[in-house]
């Protein structure tokens, strides 16, 4: 479908984008279903989702060396995916406000290089929109976590995880049309 060397390497590698959307999926029901957990298992619970995340992004970027793309967007997503699973595992006594800003810092950086990789795949990759509205919401959604600190723990829980899901599914959408092309082109 597309002679985009990015396309077809993302398309080879579906696999670890899709695990990366099933895993935040599941992050994002665990946050909805029990909004009331104490902020240290949230803390611990996102810091597994970001490090396993951080985890398969770097596998991801690993992978795709040979294609001769520049990775450096995914070997920083997956960087800071992994140091703020440690961070969270290793000081999981942080503030409620602590972690709002970890998870915005987050956010708005991962945003931000969904965009970019949107914009380079415009041509390769029809109905991009999907990819960078996914990087615009991610965008938003840190903005307005650095805007209003001070939500409830309820209410956070419920954001996040509806964030989380969106997220996923983005993703998994993401994979599901690279593994139809990939094997539409095989």
């Amino acid at each position: 479908m597309s002679d985009n060397p990015l396309w077809q390497a993302l398309g080879q590698h579906w696999k670890w984008i899709a695990l990366r959307g099933v895993a935040a999926v599941v992050f994002g029901v665990l946050a909805i279903a029990w909004p009331t957990i104490a902020l240290a298992v949230l803390v611990l619970v996102w810091g597994a989702y970001a490090f396993v995340d951080g985890v398969f992004t770097l596998l991801a970027a690993a992978r795709m060396r040979e294609s001769g793309r520049p990775i450096w967007p995914l070997i920083l997503v997956g960087l800071l995916g992994v140091g703020a699973g440690l961070v969270a595992f290793f000081w999981p006594a942080l503030t409620a406000l602590g972690l709002l800003m970890l998870i915005a810092a987050w956010a708005l950086v991962t945003g931000v290089l969904q965009i970019v990789a949107a914009i380079r795949l415009r041509k390769a990759l029809a109905n991009e929109w999907w990819l960078g509205l996914s990087g615009a919401l991610s965008v938003l959604f840190g903005v307005m976590m650095i805007a209003n600190p001070g939500a409830g723990a309820v209410a956070v829980a419920w954001v996040i995880g509806a964030y989380a899901v969106f997220f996923g599914v983005m993703l998994v959408l993401l994979a599901l049309r690279l593994r139809k092309t990939s094997t539409f082109n095989a």
